[in-house]
């Protein structure tokens, strides 16, 4: 996977304004916490999650998704890229408006996009986003689009809400059950856009999308299963059984072996990789993924602590906050991290020269 003629011309991120804290959660929970014999704080120490951001009730993905789209196009002008040159917009989310139309017609519409565009939802767990930079970036380099947007809306109250119903109202539920709902009690809300453009229009855009490799493992495609496809706050139907220790081991493993392609792929060794930002889970997950490929904490970003998981918006979250706070700067490479469930785990190289 090679875009030598792509850039990374903004990546922006959208927080909700509400916390809620994983002790809140289990306060919520007290009846089945005492039934089971749990004690409080068992949440945030197995996770490493503090707390969860949610929008609004009623707030849609498409909604904040455009938020971030704005943001991105806003500095993408700055840079020079014309919101004209802009010729497709892909929704990358877990969650959607609806099933029906493609949540990305409303993102496009509410920014004002030009007609020609190619606009379509691309769904894949919490790998959407990268996929979509994969699927743009292929597109600029055929030449076949001159800049896209990759954008993703998670509204992820839903499944808290509808998880903790479940289990209040669960009677047969013991402490190995429960397991398989403690990773819904993780999630979190948030939304991110991505603007990718050719190098040739958008010469000021610093950083250059040097490539990547992807492998899947799709014999665990049931480790993580969701009921439904829907992200409006305040449904009640959503509902994920996840077996979040075997996902965490399968998982990492598939990133290691991917890993093992992505470094020779990119000419890259282990001591190149000054910054690393990857899909937020927990910090199981994070310890363990980085102790697989070898690299130094103090390269990574962490943002689970206080935004949890938010599915397809949390790598380009992390990103978005970590390049806002000079922890990716010229002069420097870095890696994405991704992972999804099914499983598949893509990584992408970015280079950032120093002029």
């Amino acid at each position: 996977m090679r875009s030598p003629r792509v850039r990374i011309a903004a990546v922006c991120a959208e927080l909700p304004p509400r916390a809620v804290t994983s002790l809140e959660i289990e306060r919520r929970l007290g009846a089945v916490y005492a039934r089971l014999g749990l004690v409080e704080g068992r949440l945030e120490l197995m996770s490493g999650i503090r707390e969860r951001r949610f929008w609004p009730p009623g707030t849609p993905p498409s909604e904040v998704a455009a938020r971030a789209g704005a943001a991105a196009l806003a500095r993408g002008e700055a840079l020079g890229i014309a919101r004209a040159r802009v010729g497709c917009v892909i929704h990358a989310s877990v969650c959607r408006d609806f099933i029906e139309p493609a949540t990305a017609n409303l993102v496009h519409h509410a920014l004002g996009l030009e007609p020609t565009a190619l606009v379509f939802d691309l769904s894949n767990a919490c790998l959407g986003v990268l996929d979509a930079m994969v699927v743009i970036a292929d597109q600029i380099e055929a030449g076949r689009i001159d800049a896209g947007l990759a954008v993703a809306g998670e509204c992820g109250e839903a499944l808290v809400e509808s998880t903790i119903a479940a289990l209040e109202r669960d009677p047969s539920l013991t402490r190995q059950s429960i397991k398989d709902s403690v990773a819904s009690l993780t999630i979190g809300s948030s939304a991110a856009a991505v603007l990718l453009a050719a190098a040739d229009v958008a010469p000021a855009a610093p950083i250059a999308l040097a490539g990547g490799s992807a492998r899947c493992a799709t014999s665990h495609h049931a480790l993580c299963r969701g009921t439904t496809d829907t992200g409006l706050a305040g449904e009640a139907s959503v509902l994920m059984a996840t077996k979040s220790e075997a996902l965490l081991e399968a998982g990492c493993a598939l990133a290691g072996e991917t890993w093992r392609d992505f470094l020779p792929e990119l000419g890259w060794t282990v001591d190149m990789v000054d910054r690393v930002f990857c899909h937020q889970v927990g910090s199981a997950h994070r310890k363990r993924l980085l102790e697989t490929i070898g690299v130094d904490p103090a390269r990574d970003s962490p943002t689970y602590e206080t935004l949890g998981n938010t599915g397809a918006a949390a790598l380009p979250v992390a990103l978005a906050r970590g390049l806002d706070a000079g922890r990716f700067v010229p002069g420097q490479r870095a890696a994405l991290l991704g992972i999804g469930s099914g499983i598949n785990c893509l990584m992408l190289g970015l280079e950032w020269p120093t002029r």
